[in-house]
């Protein structure tokens, strides 16, 4: 009779690729991790890893049952939900967040988990989208908040906001009537989103075009950061206006037209890996393109 307790410890040396790493990752030993996956091993009549100084790697006939393991630990999960009530989710989820979202409807959605779920924990981590899909592919986070959608094997995503790209720049910088020439827009630095990004790419690619070889850019995956810098003049900014509200209005900042081409729209997207854990991922996911999507309506009505 196959152990189910052996298959969850096949699909998580699998995912993890190593041994070690999924002892830790269900809180037993490397040795019982090892006679578990021997058992499973016998149980099937087939070897399931290849072991080396590196660590395990799939056979071929692992790769095929792998699916299999991850369908079984799947069913189980579903059952078990089923058999409770949601409310009683609980434990830590570890969220990665682009600061877009932070500066927009992440406390709200903090807020409606926090009274939906109060046994659940959230740890936040805030960088840029390039590192927070490295992570979440690391196993690092459970669920990301970023520019997508992230085109991995087994990684569902999930629509949450688009927001506009804009040319911003502080009200005393004269840069004569608009619409502004790129070439002229470029005497001053341009500061954008970190230098791993779409944005900083495609900035960067649309100055090379009209000529400007070595284009003087700022990237920084502190929005707040960046927006100290304009304000304080250094240069122009590529953003998104939608939460520098108080700045536009009390006329500290202004929107640029600019001679160039159509900047690109930020799209953000929820992401997880799927699998027998992502339950409480896909769940908050959800909620997020709820409460995005509220957001969204509020600001239109403004």
């Amino acid at each position: 009779m196959i152990d189910l307790r052996n298959i969850e410890t096949f699909f998580w040396a699998a995912a993890l690729g190593s041994l070690r790493a999924a002892s830790e990752k269900l809180g037993t030993t490397q040795p019982a991790v090892s006679q578990r996956i021997a058992s499973l091993e016998a149980a099937l009549g087939v070897r399931l890893f290849e072991r080396d100084a590196r660590g395990v790697t799939l056979t071929a006939k692992g790769h095929e049952l792998l699916t299999h393991a991850e369908r079984m630990m799947q069913v189980r999960r579903d059952m078990m939900q089923a058999a409770r009530d949601q409310t009683t989710m609980s434990g830590m989820l570890r969220i990665g967040v682009a600061e877009t979202i932070v500066q927009t409807w992440l406390p709200k959605l903090i807020e409606e988990v926090h009274v939906a779920y109060p046994a659940i924990v959230l740890e936040i981590e805030v960088d840029s989208s390039h590192i927070l899909q490295s992570h979440l592919m690391a196993r690092q986070i459970d669920l990301a908040f970023l520019l997508g959608p992230v085109l991995e094997a087994r990684v569902e995503n999930l629509p949450l906001c688009t927001y506009p790209l804009a040319w911003v720049v502080k009200s005393s910088v004269d840069l004569g009537p608009g619409p502004v020439p790129l070439a002229e827009v470029a005497t001053l630095p341009i500061i954008t989103y970190a230098s791993n990004s779409a944005p900083y790419r495609q900035v960067r690619d649309m100055l090379m075009r009209v000529g400007i070889s070595t284009p003087r850019m700022y990237g920084s995956a502190s929005l707040s950061m960046v927006v100290r810098m304009v304000l304080d003049g250094i240069g122009s900014a590529v953003i998104t206006p939608v939460f520098l509200g108080k700045e536009l209005e009390s006329g500290e900042l202004r929107l640029l037209d600019v001679e160039a081409d159509p900047l690109p729209d930020l799209i953000f997207m929820a992401s997880w890996i799927d699998g027998p854990d992502s339950y409480p991922a896909r769940i908050i996911a959800r909620m997020a393109q709820q409460v995005a999507a509220r957001d969204r309506i509020a600001r239109s009505q403004v």
